[in-house]
């Protein structure tokens, strides 16, 4: 650490860091536009200037730019001076001179860094009388608009999404004074992760087209810290809501998962949570005719359910919380409940779930994962499937460039520099897959590859690192060459991660990758890690509970070993065929469902009852890595609208079962259901332990879940009363649900439902929150790895199974970013940019056939006829099929099934 003096006082300071980053992390404020914690420095836009002094006695000094000064022991600087006050207040005019005074109605205003830079600056009056500068804005797409008008040429857009998320289709086109920001034409931005852009942007040039439709200000909505509930990675967002919709999602910094950034499904595609047609009360359907019931009738109805059926089977889910899930099991028993998944995808979880409990290999965080030299991923379209796990991939493959400035003294903060190296030196990244992949761009090689041969590949692999292991020895002498390559690559490596998952519904690929970790961590040298991606955002917590698989479960009704079923935010047509739902649900009587969507279990159940979804309400998930965390209710809609009959999922199930059982309700709030869990599964103990109680006060005050300017709250429900209701309380957190309460950074509280602080309005205002700029919150990280202490080592290498090739055609998944996770499904933005399904096919098999690019093919599975467009992939393996698997009317059923014939259609 050097010492270092700042507007004459000392502070102690990391020589790896600039100036800026020190006097932001040391409570300075200094205007900045440029730069960005993630981003590095590149002093483009002179903002940030500050007085240097040669020595204590020096009293005019020389100005520089604290993004790109180093730190230096001893050096001394003024940020409050005259000469760097000035030099900044006439920058940010320079600035200004073109743009736009339309703040009263820029979407940015109120949320806008360039709002709170100019008036630290104290720029209050414009001097420039001529005319502004125009330009065209362009059509980038559904999710965010563009107002070309408003850029002041920082670059910051340009840097996060060509050189930090390696997009192809932005950039900066025209010198000098007349720079444009845009595409070569109107269209779609590509790239996954082009809403951050929103954030990114210190102006008001890319903004929220979603939030535009129903706008308000930052300061009129209702937040509330949530996890993101689209894949297994478990990004934490920021949820705000006004009138009972869910306006907007923001990123919500953690240091170790998503940081700074998040996909673009999980910022936009929240939609389906403030659909107008969805369950509201519960029905029952008496002689044909649907009943709409108030909650005392339907916990009649749901006690006569349990009186008139004694043996129930209960199905989970994996996107319904530990807690919605352990009401559920408590309810019918543990015999009888079923976690939902079908036995390939149980099966995959199981083996995740044993390397976790009792293996001693590593599962990094979401951000460790950008600190490998090589990766190598297994059977995993990780764009499609987590794509912010991908754009941690392309981090890593760029921090070669780092290292290697950094033994040339070179700072890692120093953008343009490291740039520069990395466009030579990266590190190594090898894939296998049936087709192909985005991150193809970056890979060292791809291997495209049947399942089987993707398993074959990988235990090669892992051969030559240990001899051990076994593999198949009918391989090319191509492939074994590569697999060699690959094993020095590996040897050679300090930190090796391999990544694989559930989206192929394959345990052999699940095995080696674990073997092939093993084969390393074995040889002693480098260090190895395994990240395993499952299909939903709860898969390993339902997994931890247990249970029979849907298949066994819907056997055992159909044998009558089971008499009745109920649905927990569950459709069964994502899982089976419609052929197999529609025969099993034909006799609805003896099916009750509970969900917040109308699924078309839900519609055919004979009993329904309509929950909250998840931004509605409370409860516990766990991510891929292990990480118990919380997500907190934004809203209650039952004060919204009387009318609503909306609880939880476990509120349902405990209330029936305590009437049932003429028992004392004994689960009041979120705390006591978990410390049910917590008694029954130890591994849960944690969350018990560490996560927040409701009874947690700041100066005995709740959380606000709202900013101090919150304004309007008396209009909210003017039309159903003029006079203010009361706020209602909410017992399962320690929010509540007002402005009133602590709302300011504090060393014993992480959850922080909104970004906000005295002069920082703008997502900048996260630096306030931090320990160090870009560093962990003051009160540390939120959640808790349940699997963090385990010292059991059990590295026992699986035995290496060659499967028979098979004679007929087969069907295997492919993914897309939209369209395949279940709820968003829902949403009207996705649907706009989900692409029609169509049958994947490999170029061979297609010439065999006959078949051109524009072909429709007609082929019968599961007792349906499909009929599709097709695609064409020159890497897709021969005898393969790939279908967009999770979409609706492509249940997970199909995955491995056979084909007889696969035929071009002709009209």
């Amino acid at each position: 650490m050097s010492k270092i003096y700042i507007n004459n006082k000392k502070y102690y300071a990391s020589e790896s860091d600039n100036l800026l980053q020190v006097c932001l992390s040391n409570g300075l404020d200094i205007p900045y536009f440029c730069w960005h914690p993630e981003l590095g420095s590149v002093g483009s836009c002179r903002q940030c200037a500050v007085t240097q002094y040669n020595s204590l006695s020096d009293s005019q000094g020389r100005l520089v730019m604290s993004c790109m000064t180093p730190v230096v022991d001893g050096i001394i600087i003024s940020t409050n001076d005259h000469m760097s006050k000035t030099f900044r207040k006439n920058i940010v005019e320079l600035l200004l001179t073109n743009h736009p005074h339309d703040c009263p109605v820029c979407e940015e205003g109120g949320n806008c860094h360039l709002q709170d830079m100019t008036v630290m600056n104290k720029h209050y009056i414009r001097n420039y009388r001529f005319s502004k500068r125009t330009h065209k804005n362009q059509y980038l797409g559904p999710f965010i608009k563009h107002e070309m008008n408003r850029c002041i040429g920082c670059y910051r857009c340009i840097r996060y999404y060509k050189d930090y998320a390696d997009g192809t289709d932005l950039n900066v086109y025209g010198a000098n004074n007349n720079l444009y920001f845009g595409r070569i034409e109107d269209g779609v931005l590509e790239n996954e992760h082009s809403g951050n852009l929103i954030e990114i942007c210190p102006t008001g040039v890319f903004t929220d087209k979603i939030h535009s439709i129903q706008y308000n200000r930052k300061w009129d909505m209702q937040y509330a810290p949530s996890i993101c509930q689209n894949c297994s990675v478990g990004c934490n967002i920021s949820i705000g809501e006004r009138y009972g919709e869910i306006r907007r999602i923001e990123n919500r910094y953690h240091q170790n998962i998503n940081n700074y950034f998040i996909c673009d499904l999980g910022r936009f595609g929240y939609s389906h949570n403030s659909l107008k047609r969805r369950p509201r009360n519960p029905s029952y359907i008496a002689n044909g005719k649907l009943n709409i019931l108030n909650f005392n009738d339907a916990i009649k109805k749901g006690v006569n359910f349990l009186q008139r059926y004694k043996n129930i089977i209960g199905i989970g889910s994996t996107r319904a919380s530990i807690e919605n899930n352990f009401a559920l099991q408590e309810l019918v028993g543990e015999k009888n409940f079923s976690h939902g998944m079908s036995i390939k995808e149980a099966s995959c979880v199981k083996l995740i779930l044993n390397v976790f409990e009792n293996n001693e290999l590593y599962i990094p965080s979401l951000k460790e994962i950008e600190s490998y030299d090589v990766i190598v991923i297994l059977g995993e379209d990780v764009t499609q499937t987590s794509p912010r796990i991908a754009l941690s991939v392309r981090q890593a493959m760029k921090n070669k460039a780092k290292k290697i400035a950094e033994l040339n003294g070179i700072p890692k903060w120093n953008a343009t520099i490291i740039s520069s190296i990395s466009e030579n030196h990266k590190n190594s990244l090898y894939i296998t897959h049936t087709h192909e992949t985005k991150l193809d761009d970056i890979s060292d090689w791809s291997y495209f590859a049947s399942i089987n041969d993707q398993s074959k590949f990988g235990s090669a692999i892992a051969h030559v690192l240990d001899s051990k292991s076994l593999f198949a020895q009918d391989f090319s002498p191509f492939l074994l060459e590569k697999a060699s390559l690959i094993a020095k690559k590996i040897f050679n490596a300090k930190k090796v991660l391999i990544i694989s998952g559930t989206s192929s519904f394959s345990t052999s690929i699940i095995k080696t990758a674990i073997n092939l970790a093993i084969s390393i961590k074995k040889k002693k040298v480098n260090h190895v890690a395994l990240t395993f991606l499952t299909s939903s955002s709860n898969t390993l917590g339902v997994g931890l509970i247990g249970g029979i698989s849907i298949e066994q479960a819907v056997q055992r009704l159909n044998q009558k070993e089971a008499d009745a079923i109920i649905f927990m935010e569950y459709d069964l047509y994502r899982y089976l065929s419609k052929y197999d739902c529609d025969i099993f649900l034909k006799n609805r009587n003896n099916v009750l469902s509970i969900d917040h969507q109308y699924t078309k279990t839900y519609t055919n159940s004979n009993l329904s009852l309509p929950c909250v979804n998840f931004s509605e309400s409370s409860g516990t998930i766990i991510n891929f890595e292990g990480r118990a965390q919380r997500f907190f209710q934004v809203y209650d809609p039952m004060f919204i609208d009387k009318k609503n009959c909306l609880y939880e999922s476990w509120k349902w199930l405990h209330f029936i079962q305590c009437k049932f059982l003429n028992k004392k309700i004994s689960w009041l709030n979120l705390d006591d259901i978990i410390v049910s869990y917590s008694n029954k599964y130890p591994i849960f103990k944690k969350i018990l332990k560490f996560l927040p109680h409701s009874d947690f006060r700041i100066n005995n005050q709740k959380i606000a879940r709202s900013p101090n300017r919150y304004s309007g709250r008396t209009a909210l429900q003017s039309h159903i009363n003029i006079h203010e209701s009361s706020q209602p309380e909410d017992v399962n957190t320690m929010f509540s649900f007002s402005m009133e309460g602590f709302n300011q950074p504090n060393k014993s509280f992480s959850y922080i439902p909104f970004a906000w602080f005295p002069g920082w309005n703008s997502p900048q205002a996260w630096n306030k929150f931090q320990v160090e700029v870009g560093k962990q919150l003051i009160a540390e990280e939120s959640g808790v790895h349940l699997f963090k202490d385990n010292k059991k080592n059990t590295d026992i290498y699986f035995p290496y199974i060659n499967t028979i090739k098979k004679k007929y055609w087969y069907i295997i998944p492919y993914y897309h970013i939209f369209g395949n996770e279940e709820l968003t499904q829902n949403s009207s933005v996705i649907q706009k940019n989900t692409p029609l399904p169509y049958v994947l096919l490999s170029n061979l098999d297609a010439l065999e056939i006959g078949l051109k690019k524009d072909s429709i093919v007609e082929f019968n599975c599961l007792n349906k006829n499909f009929r599709l467009n097709i695609r064409l992939s020159k890497n897709l393996y021969k005898k393969q099929i790939g279908l967009p698997i999770g979409r609706k009317g492509f249940p997970i059923a199909l995955v491995g099934k056979e084909i007889k014939y696969i035929r071009e259609f002709i009209k």
